[in-house]
Parts: C-alpha cells; sequence; structure tokens
C-alpha cells in the first residue's frame, strides 16, 4: 500500500537540524517546505506504507533531540517538537475515512514514540479533528500513549490518521490606502476578518502576523471548498477593501492533482501552482502509480 506522512517539526531557521531531519528520512522525502516566520518545517514523505512509517520514526526522534520549544518562537501554533504527524492515503476521497492501514501506522508511531522517547502522543482522524485536540490537549483531554506530562523540551505530539489536505497561505501588506498604508496590527485585523469569513465545513482558516504584514493560512479539507482561485480572489478583494494587498501565495508542501485541475492553466504561477508540485507527481517521479485522484 501506497501511504504518505507529512511531518510537521517545530522548525525552519536551523538549516543543520533540518537537513537532518529530511536525511533521516532517506528516500521517502517526496517535498520539505521550510518557513522561518512559522519556524516550521513540512516534510512530506511518500512511498510504500512501511518505509514511509519508518521514516516518520526517524524524522521524530531527530525532532525530538534536536528541538528544545522552551527556545522557539514562530508564529504558527504548535505543542510540540514534532508537532503534527499524519499518515494518508494518496488518492483517497476528500473527506472520506482514512483507510485502516494509515490508522494502524499512527497507532504504531504513537505507541513507539511514547515508549521510546517518552513523548505523550494524542491521536486524531477518526476519534476526533486537529482542532478539537489542540483545545483541549493536557485540559479535558490525556494522551493516548506516553507520559501525562509534556515532555520537558519536545512537548507532545499529535499523531493522525487523516484524508487528503491541502495547506495554502496567503501573504497581505499594507499600502492600499495611505501613503503609510494600514499599521501591522492593522493588517492582522483584516486578516483575522478573512480567516473567519473563509471557514466553513471543508474550510480552516486562520490570521496569523507576519513581519511585514499578515497571513491568512487555509486548510482544505474536503470536496466543498471553494477552489484555491476563487480563495485567492476572496482574499484579494476583501484585502483591497482593508486597505492592504494580497502580496503572494504560497502553496504548504503537496496538492493532489484534482486541485490543480480545478485552477486555470494562466493564473497557476498566481497560484503557487505547478504540475510537478502534486502528490501523483511526485510519487509518479519515483515510479509509483497512483490509484486515482481525489474527487
Amino acid at each position: 500500500m501506497l501511504a504518505e506522512c507529512v511531518v510537521n517539526i517545530s522548525e525552519g531557521r536551523r538549516v543543520p537540524v533540518i537537513d537532518e531531519a529530511v536525511s533521516a528520512a532517506v528516500d521517502t522525502v517526496l517535498d520539505v517546505h521550510s518557513d522561518a516566520v512559522h519556524n516550521r518545517t513540512v516534510l512530506t514523505l511518500g512511498g510504500p506504507l512501511e518505509p514511509v512509517e519508518n521514516a516518520a520514526r526517524r524524522v521524530v526522534q531527530v525532532a525530538v533531540t534536536r528541538i528544545d520549544l522552551r527556545h522557539h518562537v514562530g508564529v504558527h501554533p504548535r505543542f510540540g517538537a514534532a508537532d503534527v504527524v499524519p499518515f494518508v492515503a494518496p488518492g483517497s476521497d476528500w473527506g472520506g475515512p482514512p483507510p485502516e492501514e494509515v490508522v494502524g501506522a499512527r497507532d504504531r508511531l504513537a505507541r513507539w514514540a511514547g515508549a521510546e522517547l517518552g513523548l505523550p502522543c494524542f491521536l486524531y482522524g477518526p476519534e476526533r479533528s486537529l482542532p478539537d485536540l489542540r483545545r483541549t490537549a493536557f485540559v479535558s483531554l490525556a494522551p493516548d500513549t506516553g507520559p501525562d506530562q509534556a515532555h520537558p523540551t519536545a512537548g507532545a505530539c499529535a499523531v493522525g490518521a487523516r484524508p487528503v489536505l491541502v495547506a495554502y497561505n496567503l501573504w497581505i501588506t499594507g499600502g492600499c490606502g495611505s501613503s503609510d498604508g494600514p499599521t501591522l496590527p492593522a493588517v492582522l485585523s483584516v486578516a483575522r476578518a478573512l480567516a473567519a469569513g473563509l471557514r466553513g465545513p471543508d474550510v480552516r482558516a486562520l490570521g496569523l502576523a507576519a513581519p511585514d504584514g499578515a497571513q491568512v493560512s487555509i486548510n482544505i479539507i474536503g470536496p466543498t471548498a471553494p477552489p484555491l482561485a476563487t480563495l485567492y480572489d476572496t482574499v484579494a478583494t476583501g484585502a483591497a477593501a482593508g486597505q492592504c494587498r494580497l502580496d503572494r501565495a504560497e502553496l504548504v508542501g503537496l496538492a493532489p492533482v484534482a486541485v490543480l485541475r480545478q485552477a486555470p492553466r494562466d493564473r497557476w504561477a498566481e497560484l503557487d501552482l505547478d504540475e510537478d508540485r502534486t502528490i501523483e507527481a511526485r510519487l509518479a517521479a519515483r515510479g509509483h502509480e497512483v490509484g486515482g485522484a481525489p474527487r
């Protein structure tokens, strides 16, 4: 069975640490996306399930060993050095239940990390969503594996089994109104209002601060989400109404080919899309065929 594991580690600035994590994943790495503002790196691993599962363990071990959350600064919410580790079946339906094989991989990694690394792990997927987990972890929800207390330097880990997800950032800045443009707090307020307006059953969104403006951070999790071009245009229009401007789009990691097909080809560069940056293309380059794209 083919699988992805999209490991989010809380390091986007120290190149030697990022390189060590990438090296640990060896030939399963399909994509690496680092962001110094978020201070976060997303490693997309893919291939047959067993090598992907083993590679994910090695990356988690590097993160726990090399990242100290007591000194971590970044705009992205996080509670762990190996913050989020979801297993995904490429080609699965949007919003459908994850196959039992990826649920098994999730559960095995969580048991291993709890026992071998002393890392509290919280499970998400069929039982609960990631936002629900973040709200309740260590409050009303105890870890599923590992100690009851956070690791002193590595925090905790959210280990998931989920359907396909697209992570997409839209960066906005001031400067469309007065000569000076809105202040940074005003730009953040615009980003938060735009994010609130985008949220729906299949769209999660946050407004996050950035050094020169703000970001609308979007996760597309199901089939009723608007196409990326529509989300882009909605944010561009709303930013202009708030005397800001949409500066750029950013695809985080890879997208299913179905998302690419929704977008007009002449807008791919503007939307930060490319044929090579699909899950299917990267797996095909490794000799793996995905049995159908998400609907």
